[in-house]
């Protein structure tokens, strides 16, 4: 299956063409401004060390993007994700997270309405 080109960065004034929004030098940037200043302070506070074990241990466990899977494709996961947000009483079990490809990703949180589009709103899981 043919791949789409690449595009332009999103970052103003960088000519680097990339798969996703950003090249990968200001997707760097782009991951420390939303962490510094638009994601909600509280969530810092959720995701500790105790977190990075957890999706360690559930990437280990399911090193696939479950939602291409789904549709047949073998995808590498690359983060974990929360079904239920813990803002909205989500928790760390696994029957509540879902490893998957950083497309998919972003889309769950695109159709979500969530960083991209409310900005200050979004949990980031």
């Amino acid at each position: 299956m043919p791949r789409k080109p690449k595009r332009p960065c999103s970052f103003p004034g960088c000519p680097n063409l990339t798969d996703g929004r950003f090249c990968e030098e200001h997707e760097k940037l782009e991951n420390r401004r939303y962490e510094k200043y638009e994601r909600d302070p509280a969530a810092k506070r959720r995701y500790g060390r105790a977190w990075k074990r957890i999706r360690d241990r559930y990437m280990n466990a399911h090193p696939l993007c479950e939602r291409c899977l789904s549709e047949g494709h073998y995808v590498k996961a690359e983060q974990v994700h929360h079904k239920l947000p813990l803002s909205e009483g989500g928790t760390h079990r696994d029957d509540n997270l879902m490893s998957l490809c950083s497309a998919c990703h972003a889309k769950i949180h695109a159709e979500r309405g969530d960083r991209w589009h409310q900005h200050g709103h979004g949990e980031g899981n």
